[in-house]
């Protein structure tokens, strides 16, 4: 369908079959030895950007814990970036690479519990962005008044594609130390709160402190003649920040749009609980192309109106009632920041669960049938190419899928708690009880059956990791309706309801056939439960 290839082609999703990975895959993708052995406590980056040779310099400080001794430190930074020097204690240390990963034999002994220092210089021209954000790097493009009009986005690619860092997604550091030097006509915003501003002669220092844990892609450099106005929101744990920069040209319809803001928080904090960086304050950043969760500074290019690019992506009309980019990628502060992946093969816990956020906007402002109907519409663009989940270990993704095929899953299994409050109850539990870590499906999986009651896991396996739609085969004869469900694993068994002659009732389908009365003959299947039906 052309709604279907126009999604794929949005979201950059690659159909491809069976791929062959590399070493280099695997020192990307992997937790090797040299990562495991010491844990990330705080990055102090240092670069200088100069947007009229696309070249960046500077240095990043890597401060971290000893978990057990070792003389070898992995640290990653992608070429065409170049290392210049590493020291320890002031002392230079030698390094061997491979590919993008360099290998650093440490002098010092490395002591279990204590922390040491690693300062990194580095420099080049970082890889452009072919086509942000799915094929990221940095943008180099320039404003209606011919004034640089720059931005990073490294998302998959990973943060160091533009400076050096430990390029694994299941290691946050826990605070971070961001120091951005532009030309002095020009801003800087990156993430958490502006400390200070530092004239330099013909350039600036922007120096912006992030107080809370955040992950490697989630970190970003925008620069731009910008504008800035700004808001106090009143959150569930007090006063919020929201600050706005934007293009000036741009400044009146944003005012405009950006109303949206505080409608995403009242919603998201009533589902999700407490917006989760109150500390980094809340940051939306016109950037020169679509948009992304940057942590505490989510960047915005949906050229200031509803819908995705003016497109509603459900086909129901709902689609238009909200800013995609504000609601969707603001939704990522909850489910990709807060609650992080531990390897991309579970993207699916950030975009099934943001995918899914759409629909919970809606409903909190325009009601539970709206947000059906959306969510409901949004199966048009599910492909079941592939499973959703990904290979582990290699860096890669699964199935585009897990956008909007994890949204619906989400929503059928809401269908199935007791009630929902109970289902809000559980959002909140997960944003509550893994806040600011990093997390396996699993782990998101096993909460969801303990919190709901139900043993899920064949209800996971079906829809996260096969193709496979369960179908309802029926026929309805002599008052009664014969039932079975084809094309599932081995002990789905879910639960679905059906409307008699206005009247809700549950089945009860499985492998096995099934029948039992009814009282009519008029069987209106339940379109909140993903599944097929067909009538035999």
């Amino acid at each position: 369908m052309k709604q279907t290839l126009f999604v794929a082609f949005l979201f950059g999703l690659s159909i491809a079959s069976a791929q062959n990975f590399t070493r280099q895959d695997t020192l990307r993708g992997s937790i090797t030895p040299e990562r495991q052995w010491w844990d990330l406590n705080h990055y102090d980056l240092n670069v200088k950007v100069e947007p009229s040779k696309k070249y960046i310099s500077g240095y990043n400080v890597v401060r971290y814990k000893v978990l057990k001794e070792d003389k070898t430190l992995q640290i990653d930074l992608q070429e065409p970036m170049k290392i210049e020097a590493i020291t320890q204690d002031g002392k230079k240390l030698n390094f061997t690479s491979e590919g993008n990963a360099h290998f650093i034999k440490l002098k010092k002994r490395q002591v279990p519990g204590t922390f040491n220092e690693l300062k990194i210089e580095y420099s080049g021209y970082p890889r452009e962005a072919v086509r942000a954000p799915w094929d990221g790097g940095f943008s180099w493009k320039e404003d209606d008044n011919g004034n640089p009009f720059v931005a990073t986005s490294c998302q998959g690619l990973g943060a160091s594609v533009w400076w050096p860092n430990k390029d694994h997604m299941y290691d946050e550091v826990d605070s971070m130390r961001i120091s951005v030097t532009v030309p002095n006509d020009l801003m800087d915003v990156s993430n958490g709160q502006l400390e200070s501003v530092a004239d330099k002669g013909d350039f600036k220092t922007y120096n912006w402190v992030v107080k809370n844990p955040i992950n490697n892609y989630g970190v970003n450099v925008n620069i731009a003649d910008y504008t800035h106005f700004g808001e106090m929101y009143e959150g569930e744990k007090g006063p919020l920040q929201l600050d706005y920069y934007v293009l000036p040209n741009n400044l009146e319809k944003a005012k405009k749009q950006f109303v949206q803001t505080p409608m995403m928080l009242q919603a998201f904090e009533h589902w999700f609980g407490p917006y989760p960086f109150y500390e980094d304050g809340f940051k939306l950043v016109e950037v020169p192309y679509l948009g992304m969760e940057h942590q505490s500074s989510v960047t915005y290019g949906n050229n200031y109106e509803n819908g995705y690019l003016g497109r509603d992506l459900s086909g129901t009309g709902w689609g238009l009632q909200f800013d995609f980019i504000i609601i969707h990628e603001a939704g990522h502060e909850w489910f990709a920041n807060n609650i992080t992946y531990k390897d991309i093969a579970d993207m699916w816990v950030h975009e099934g669960f943001t995918a899914y956020s759409e629909n919970l906007y809606l409903d909190y402002h325009f009601g539970t049938k709206a947000a059906a109907e959306y969510v409901i519409g949004t199966r048009a663009n599910i492909q079941n190419d592939r499973p959703i989940i990904g290979p582990y270990g290699v860096n890669q993704e699964g199935s585009g899928d897990m956008y909007y095929k994890g949204a619906n899953i989400l929503h059928t299994l809401r269908q199935l708690v007791d009630d929902d409050e109970q289902w809000r109850q559980i959002l909140r539990g997960l944003n509550k009880d893994f806040y600011h870590q990093t997390v396996s499906t699993n782990q998101i999986e096993n909460y969801l059956s303990e919190k709901s009651g139900k043993d899920l896991s064949a209800f996971f396996d079906q829809y996260l990791r096969t193709t496979m739609i369960p179908t309802l085969e029926y026929k309805i004869e002599n008052g009664s309706i014969t039932h079975r469900y084809i094309d599932i694993v081995d002990g789905f068994d879910m639960p679905i309801k059906i409307s008699i002659g206005g009247t809700e009732k549950w089945l009860f389908p499985s492998a096995e056939w099934k029948t039992e009365k009814l009282k009519g003959s008029e069987v209106v299947f339940d379109k909140n439960f993903y599944i097929d039906t067909k009538k035999m």
